[in-house]
């Protein structure tokens, strides 16, 4: 559910011509980070032009999406792209938006489940601690479709301003493993679906 503003409205964020972007709630110069702070933290705002008031938070929430994307963040295979692409003009246009939407809401339900599946079932084993070590690898692969999770590894540090992370080096072998047991943890889940 969104947060919106103390009087239930969303918070209004205007863009000037110079690109810069006006929080009114706060009275403060934002940048895009800021914005997808905001969102992953569920807050409803609306980004309108400060000359014209239309309405462009569709384009900057396109915006902050690009800029995760050339930050490596890549979320989006090259192949759904091009498949995206192709619907433009397509008679099936009107369809994507909410089709999209669904399964988005279908893959956090699905993700909640697991969660909720993989912790029942290894709570009491020996398994426990694998269990929880795949659960955050999942979680960390799963972060950007999950509403108010960063994205960040855990236990890894955050980028610095301007940055990048870098994820410690991992073995091999174990990364094997851990693939191996999620996949068991995935045939259990499905069985138990």
């Amino acid at each position: 559910m969104k947060k919106a503003a103390a009087d239930g409205s969303p918070v209004i964020i205007k863009k000037y011509a110079n690109r810069r972007l006006y929080n009114t709630e706060t009275s403060s110069y934002i940048t895009l980070e800021h914005l997808a702070a905001m969102t992953r933290e569920h807050r409803d705002f609306k980004v309108v032009d400060a000359k014209t008031d239309d309405d462009i938070t569709h384009n900057v929430l396109t915006q902050i999406i690009m800029e995760e994307e050339s930050r490596g963040q890549t979320l989006l295979p090259v192949s759904f792209l091009r498949q995206l692409i192709t619907l433009y003009g397509d008679s099936m246009q009107a369809m994507v938006p909410g089709y999209l939407e669904a399964s988005m809401d279908s893959f956090r339900r699905n993700q909640e489940q697991f969660k909720t599946a993989v912790e029942g079932a290894f709570a009491h084993s020996p398994f426990a601690e694998i269990a929880k070590r795949n659960l955050a690898m999942f979680e960390a692969a799963a972060g950007a479709f999950k509403p108010g999770a960063n994205g960040a590894v855990p236990g890894t540090a955050a980028p610095a301003a301007g940055g990048t992370a870098e994820a410690p080096p991992v073995k091999t072998d174990e990364m094997a493993a851990l693939r191996a047991e999620l996949a068991r943890l995935q045939d259990k889940v499905d069985k138990l679906g």
